[in-house]
C-alpha cells in the first residue's frame, strides 16, 4: 500500500568492516579484506495526518497495552522506496528488505508561536537494500 507524503528520507548507507591480516613471511604491512556489511537505519518524516499506517506498524513492535497485544508476526516488512521527480515520475527505486520500526514520533514538540509544521517520524532498521536497475530514467519530453 502506498504511503504518501513522505517529505524527508534519511540516507541509504551500507558499511563494510575492514579485516586486517598479514601474509605469511611478510609481516611488514597489513593486507585488508572486506568483512561483514551492515546497513544503517533510515529515517522517514511526513506531516501529521489522520493516516494510521505509521502508528499501526510501530505498534506491532511495542504497544502500550503490553506484550500480550504485540504482533511480531508481521512487524518486518519489505518496502519499495520510490524517488519522484518534479513531474511525479519515478526517477529511482530501491527495495528495502526486512524493515521494522525502532523509533516512532507520533507528535513533535508543539509551539503555537512557531511557524512550523507538525512532523511524524519513523526510524527503520533494515537488513539490506538493493537498487531496482530496471527503473529507467524518466523522459523529459513526457
Amino acid at each position: 500500500k502506498p504511503v504518501l507524503g513522505i517529505s524527508k528520507c534519511g540516507a541509504l548507507k551500507r558499511t563494510t568492516e575492514v579485516v586486517k591480516h598479514r601474509s605469511g613471511g611478510d609481516n611488514s604491512h597489513d593486507h585488508k579484506s572486506p568483512g561483514r556489511s551492515s546497513f544503517e537505519g533510515v529515517s522517514l518524516e511526513r506531516g501529521v495526518t489522520h493516516d494510521l499506517e505509521f502508528e499501526k506498524w510501530a505498534n506491532k513492535v511495542h504497544n502500550y497495552e503490553g506484550d500480550a497485544t504485540m504482533d511480531l508476526a508481521g512487524y518486518k516488512k519489505d518496502l519499495t522506496l520510490e524517488v519522484m521527480n518534479e513531474r511525479g515520475q519515478v526517477a529511482l527505486r530501491y527495495f528495502l528488505s526486512r524493515c521494522w520500526v525502532s523509533e516512532y514520533t507520533a507528535l513533535p514538540d508543539l509551539d503555537a508561536n512557531a511557524n512550523a509544521t507538525a512532523i511524524q517520524s519513523l526510524k527503520l532498521e533494515l537488513e539490506g537494500w538493493t537498487r531496482d536497475v530496471d527503473t529507467s530514467e524518466p523522459s523529459e519530453a513526457s
